[in-house]
């Protein structure tokens, strides 16, 4: 990593450790790296230690962005605009693993894959334009043969996602101010669904901006923690927050960009990577490359998956 900027409020200095990107989302740690999706490069990459890069997989075409592994130590990857999920081979070659075009509400979202490797994935419900109309959306599940099926149809947004040791998934609700959590079966059907944590009342659901405009906070990307916690990339503030169940802001971490995924890794498992550009723009980012990924350390250590 690169030194970059350190705000007054961190305890720790803000690293680069890649720049240079389109739009960066869905951030892992894995194998001792850290995996990144890249939508508008089309590329899915991993960096080293020593910061060198390796694309690991490229979707021409399409936008990947949620990451996860089955047992067997294949990666599955989201392909936002086809709706499929695809699969890495030990070879290389990339496959479908499984076509959710048809259950799909708009382009498929994050995902996180569980230990069996089942997979849930949401969808955006809408076309995300500033004016448009706030639609519910599909939360689906995918089993490790790549059949599934729609474990909830009410959700606004539903994007970042981790499961907790318990077998708890909560998910973020981007644009409903909340962190929503399932109970997961013995067969992996949700169940249960509550507020894991709200941030403020109900939003107005007749366009982005106005919603957007109403949310305290605008959960995207997330991650837990040992303790149980969830770290929030929040796309409305520039900063991480620690939330814990009920809704409790006990921690915040400050960037100097707009922070749009987190995820906490590293060698201790107390690093925390934020995926960081100006705005979430399609139009402004997908020709641009002043995306990047951040880290700084933190007072926490990984827990659960991703």
């Amino acid at each position: 990593m690169t030194a970059g900027n350190q705000d007054t409020a961190l305890q720790s200095p803000i690293d680069t450790v890649v720049s240079d990107r389109a739009f960066l989302e869905c951030p892992r740690w894995h194998d001792g790296r850290v995996w990144v999706s890249d939508l508008y490069r089309h590329e899915v990459i991993s960096i080293g230690a020593d910061g060198a890069v390796t694309v690991e997989a490229t979707l021409p075409g399409d936008e990947p962005s949620g990451l996860g592994w089955l047992p067997d130590g294949r990666l599955l990857i989201t392909a936002m605009e086809s709706g499929r999920i695809m699969r890495r081979e030990h070879d290389g070659e990339i496959v479908v693993h499984a076509d959710l075009s048809s259950v799909a509400t708009g382009k498929l979202n994050d995902m996180v894959v569980a230990e069996d490797g089942t997979a849930y994935v949401g969808s955006f419900g809408f076309e995300f334009k500033r004016d448009t109309p706030i639609a519910p959306a599909n939360l689906i599940r995918v089993a490790p043969d790549g059949s599934f099926t729609v474990e909830a149809s009410d959700l606004r947004f539903p994007n970042g996602m981790v499961i907790t040791p318990t077998g708890t998934l909560i998910v973020a609700e981007s644009m409903g101010n909340k962190l929503t959590a399932f109970d997961i079966g013995s067969d992996g059907r949700l169940g249960g669904q509550r507020t894991w944590a709200a941030f403020g009342p109900d939003l107005p659901t007749d366009s982005v901006k106005a919603a957007m405009s109403a949310a305290a906070v605008a959960p995207d990307g997330i991650c837990l923690d040992s303790d149980g916690a969830v770290w929030v990339a929040d796309a409305l503030n520039r900063r991480v927050i620690r939330v814990e169940e009920g809704g409790a802001i006990t921690g915040e971490v400050v960037f100097p960009t707009g922070v749009f995924a987190c995820m906490l890794g590293g060698p201790e498992g107390n690093t925390l990577y934020a995926c960081a550009a100006p705005n979430s723009s399609e139009a402004a980012r997908r020709h641009t490359r002043d995306a990047s990924l951040l880290a700084t350390r933190v007072g926490a250590t990984h827990g659960g998956r991703p």
